[in-house]
């Protein structure tokens, strides 16, 4: 699936690209000026991920990572040192996470991953940069402690990771998840940025917050009594 999230620019590009038996989504996003990109939540099948971005003729300069769970995470250690590349995020509050995915490899019968230290730990206010695109992060912890979600405003566009998804919510019954602090992640700091933003999930299809706000029977309007 490709997108094209922006009429401005420089243009946000995305192809999404299922990976691993849960079919998590690995977006590839590039710049339109540069052609230089990263991978989101590199997930696993790092030769499928490689091979879209050549497709594409995107040079990939970083791997940026949402949360540490292992089908986001368990292909960054491979790429990264194949690549040389740097790896930001997700929050440090993460790291216990990412530190486990080698046993949780062996527990899901995953391919053998790598645990790894991100080249920047990302908080809550920062931007990252792909060629000429500057990206928001904001901390969304609930789904996991150090989730962190990647905004473009410019293309109303945001890849959430597990925070949100359509018609669903994250789960929250992980070590150190909470679901008060996902409803607020959600309701506080993502629905406030506008109907109109398409965001990428984890899994599954793109949605909208607008979309969401009116029907998700977790966190609409009506499911917290903030609608008739």
């Amino acid at each position: 699936m490709t997108e094209n999230f922006s009429s401005t620019t420089p243009r946000l590009h995305a192809e999404i690209n299922p990976v691993t038996p849960f079919q998590q989504n690995c977006s590839l996003i590039w710049c339109s000026e540069t052609l230089r990109g990263a991978l989101v939540d590199a997930g696993g099948e790092p030769e499928k991920l490689l091979a879209a971005a050549k497709r594409r003729g995107v040079t990939l300069e970083k791997l940026l990572v949402t949360h540490g769970h292992l089908d986001h995470a368990g292909a960054v250690m491979e790429i990264a040192e194949h690549l040389g590349l740097p790896i930001e995020g997700p929050h440090e509050d993460d790291k216990f996470w990412i530190d486990g995915m080698p046993a949780a490899a062996k527990q899901y019968g995953f391919p053998p991953s790598r645990s790894f230290t991100p080249d920047r730990w990302l908080k809550d206010g920062d931007t990252v940069t792909v060629g000429n695109l500057v990206l928001d992060v904001i901390h969304c912890p609930g789904h996991t402690p150090g989730h962190v979600v990647f905004y473009h405003a410019p293309s109303q566009a945001a890849l959430v990771g597990d925070v949100l998804f359509q018609g669903s919510i994250g789960r929250t019954d992980f070590p150190k998840g909470n679901h008060a602090d996902l409803i607020h992640s959600i309701r506080e700091k993502l629905f406030p940025l506008g109907d109109d933003i398409t965001f990428v999930p984890g899994h599954g299809p793109l949605s909208t917050f607008g979309q969401e706000r009116a029907n998700n029977p977790f966190v609409s309007d009506r499911a917290v009594g903030r609608g008739s």
